[in-house]
């Protein structure tokens, strides 16, 4: 008994041994692999980890970029008197903007008006257009009037009825068929094409917002009011080429403009001379014509401009799309996701003066949740009205925060 209690003990301690001998030799490896990863330390190991790490940097990166811009835009608001904030909300003529009845270069007028009234904004027509020397230097002016940077617009679609650069005869420019044309060709790459070259001649002559694509989809084939600026009828087509036009715009850093939400292309009139009706359901609605907004958001658009269209089938007042929070706060913001900029198109229609003064749309609109007023009938009056609706609280300075904010933030990740 006691020869075998001997033995027994000794096989436990040998047991013990080689569970240290093991332990030991474990800890050693990580010893190894701790000092291989070290700082400074050379491995093969540590570059087939390189993928993951460089995708945390570059998503910490981002959140540290986009934290520095947030900070950036709320220092620039802090800043800004009531006035500034208001006066940005607006994007006009240059005409309306310096009393001149036609203007064509920018001095001393523009100067002034800048500094008396800074907008966020100037849309040029054909009339301001002349020649390459003389748009690039009224852009380039009027931009170093500006405290803070200006969205310099236009309207350049392509095709034979609205670029107002590619169809005056004085710019040696690419040009484009009719939209039309470009969607029946079923290659999307055609309207990045557009966008692309667009956008390159754009940015030359100091131009960074193009009031394109024409996102609606031609529901009415009888429509006069988009016609052959459209993509097509067929929402995934049109969906499609809306995308690739934003990116080749983008590209060139020039802002695309989505429009005219929630889709001009099933009306039999024209909001440019009154009442336009979009008489389609919310299912329909979201089944064709929100689809080519949709993809151009994921495509990267910042700017949708609403249209003054009445849609009886969802907002039963007849207010227009742009001035109602049912189309531009229910749906396109909190259903649809767009947290980006909304600008309503041009207040100086008839779709909106037949029916509202200037400073009670001006009102509406950001009561309704949009953002830049395009082109008031009176923008003096408009802005009093936004002033006035701030001062008896009818809106309040947060909500005009808001506004700025957004745009702020497509000035400073675009024009900076």
């Amino acid at each position: 008994m006691k020869k075998n209690s001997f033995f027994h003990k000794r096989a436990i301690i040998l047991i013990l041994l080689v569970v240290l001998l093991v332990m030991s030799a474990f800890l050693f490896y990580l010893l190894i692999k701790k000092d291989q990863f070290a700082p400074g330390k050379d491995s093969s190991t540590e570059d087939t980890n390189t993928g993951d790490d460089s995708g945390d940097q570059k998503r910490s990166t981002e959140v540290s970029g986009g934290e520095e811009l947030e900070k950036k835009i709320q220092a620039q608001i802090s800043e800004m008197s009531l006035e500034e904030k208001i006066y940005q909300l607006f994007f006009v003529t240059p005409e309306s903007l310096t009393g001149v009845d036609m203007v064509t270069q920018a001095g001393d007028a523009t100067k002034t008006a800048l500094e008396q009234y800074p907008v966020g904004g100037i849309i040029y027509f054909s009339q301001n257009i002349e020649n390459e020397e003389q748009i690039t230097t009224m852009t380039s002016n009027s931009q170093s009037y500006s405290k803070i940077p200006l969205f310099i617009g236009v309207d350049e679609e392509g095709g034979s009825l609205v670029a107002r650069i590619a169809n005056n005869p004085n710019f040696q420019v690419s040009t484009f068929p009719d939209m039309k044309e470009i969607g029946a060709s079923g290659d999307p790459s055609k309207a990045y094409e557009v966008g692309s070259s667009i956008g390159s001649y754009l940015k030359k002559y100091g131009f960074n917002m193009d009031f394109a694509p024409d996102a609606d989809v031609l529901i009415n084939p009888e429509n006069t009011a988009i016609g052959s600026r459209s993509f097509g009828s067929d929402p995934q087509l049109v969906s499609q080429m809306v995308a690739e036009e934003v990116r080749g715009l983008e590209e060139q850093n020039v802002t695309a403009v989505l429009k005219h939400f929630p889709g001009h292309g099933s009306t039999a009139e024209d909001s440019h001379n009154g009442a336009a009706v979009v008489n389609r359901s919310l299912d329909e609605l979201r089944s064709a014509e929100f689809l080519p907004f949709e993809a151009g958001i994921q495509a990267g658009a910042d700017v949708i401009m609403v249209g003054h269209l009445q849609v009886p089938q969802v907002i039963p007042d007849d207010t227009p799309a742009s001035l109602s929070s049912v189309m531009i706060t229910d749906i396109l913001r909190n259903e649809l996701g767009f947290d980006g900029l909304v600008i309503t198109d041009s207040l100086s229609m008839g779709a909106v003066t037949e029916y509202y003064t200037s400073a009670e749309a001006a009102v509406m609109c950001i009561q309704a949740g949009g953002d830049m007023l395009l082109i008031p009938e009176d923008f003096h009056q408009a802005y009093q009205g936004v002033l006035d609706a701030v001062n008896n609280q009818t809106l309040s300075e947060e909500r005009i925060n808001e506004s700025l904010t957004r745009i702020l933030r497509v000035k400073y990740k675009n024009l900076s």
